[in-house]
């Protein structure tokens, strides 16, 4: 059971777009088939998309050259605040329809269908010992990313907001409670609002043998 369902890939490529696929058949929408086009405003259009992607490249190539200044993402899980690299996190998801999976822990709650990807949903709380991670209108789906190779998303109680590495500093943990992601934190730490947070390590959960190990014995 190690590879299932917990290991579903997911696919790289973009999701199809409706409007995409009815403009392929059918021209611009609003045109119909016997609709004259402008020749001019295409190519007016096609230039202006042009543009448009030659800037978007400009940009993209910018910010990877430059520091990277807001670099962690903020999320609680109960009562824990956590501190995610975002080179780890992938989709932030309302939470999806869950479908249990039999005969599995009850950390996993089950399979999402995710335009058209199965994606495994676990309470980390759960798995790590501690309470059930509590639903309602602020909690969220965060997907790990496609770099760590797991098809799978934890439940998050609130997203949190983006943090810079620059505003933290290390701090040592200051109640019992933050020993429940213990085995996965790298590091405790303090903004500058002397609000304490745990970086959250997910490329360590995955390594986790337990994490994989999702049968119910």
């Amino acid at each position: 059971m190690a590879d299932f369902p917990s290991r579903f890939r997911s696919s790289s490529s973009p999701p199809a777009w409706d409007g995409a696929r009815d403009a392929t058949r059918n021209g611009p929408r609003g045109l119909s088939a016997q609709s004259p086009v402008n020749p001019l405003a295409s190519a007016h259009r096609r230039e202006r998309l042009r543009e448009f992607q030659t800037g978007l490249s400009e940009k993209l190539r910018k910010a990877q050259n430059a520091p990277l200044a807001v670099n962690r993402l903020g999320i609680q899980i109960g009562t824990q605040r956590l501190l995610v690299d975002l080179a780890d996190a992938g989709e932030i998801l309302p939470v999806p329809d869950i479908a249990p999976v039999p005969l599995t822990k009850a950390w996993y709650r089950g399979l999402a269908n995710v335009r058209g990807n199965l994606l495994g949903i676990v309470d980390l709380s759960l798995f790590a010992g501690g309470p059930a991670t509590p639903l309602d209108k602020e909690s969220r789906v965060l997907a790990f990313s496609s770099e760590l190779r797991f098809s799978v998303g934890i439940l998050v109680s609130r997203m949190l907001g983006l943090r810079s590495a620059a505003d933290l500093t290390t701090a040592p943990a200051r109640d019992a409670g933050d020993a429940l992601f213990a085995p996965w934190v790298r590091a405790s730490l303090v903004d500058a609002q002397q609000v304490q947070w745990q970086e959250l390590d997910l490329s360590t959960i995955t390594t986790d043998e337990r994490f994989v190990d999702i049968a119910r014995a």
